[in-house]
């Protein structure tokens, strides 16, 4: 990541405690870079329904909006990853109860969205797979957030996370095997 750490968590906090200047000046230092990993995350994805731009105004827009102390960087970008897959998870169910002729009202965001429209399913799966991780090993969970919904690199997550590169890694191979298996329908 590359914001100054101690600046971003200065920011938050000012934020948090009202100030509207902390808040202008913490909009240019993480849009920027929310922007990068939603782009990362988005750019090998096939006919989409959001991009780059509305994937981060939204999630930015939900952290934004939300009356919640900001303890720092970390707890910002794992905020901002568990809202970017919640945007996705929602987009994909409202494909899905499209498709399945279901009434459900459009979402507001339109065209351009991080999954192909064809991987909806997946996108579900993957999620209530992640519920269930986050149950035994919440860590892993966020991990696997951050990598798959944000498109985060070992080392950012590291970042975030607080612990190794390796740990990281390790923690990602696990919580991928895991979520192999409940993919698969080995899972309890």
């Amino acid at each position: 990541m590359s914001e100054n750490p101690t600046k971003l968590t200065q920011l938050l906090r000012s934020w948090s405690d009202g100030s509207e200047e902390a808040g202008g000046q913490l909009m240019e230092l993480v849009y920027r870079e929310l922007r990068g990993l939603a782009h990362r995350q988005l750019r090998n994805e096939g006919r989409r329904t959001l991009d780059t731009t509305e994937l981060v105004h939204e999630a930015y827009m939900r952290l934004v909006g939300s009356d919640h102390p900001w303890g720092g960087r970390a707890h910002f970008f794992s905020a901002a990853a568990r809202a970017m897959r919640h945007i996705l998870v929602e987009r994909a169910r409202s494909r899905n109860a499209q498709k399945r002729g279901g009434g459900v009202a459009p979402a507001t965001l339109d065209e351009a969205f991080c999954y192909a429209d064809e991987r909806a399913d997946e996108v579900l799966e993957l999620d209530d797979a992640l519920n269930r991780l986050a149950e035994v090993q919440e860590r892993a969970a966020r991990i696997v957030e951050m990598k798959c919904f944000v498109g985060m690199t070992a080392q950012e997550i590291a970042e975030v996370v607080g612990v190794s590169v390796p740990t990281v890694e390790r923690d990602w191979k696990t919580a991928r095997a895991w979520l192999m298996r409940e993919l698969s329908g080995g899972g309890s």
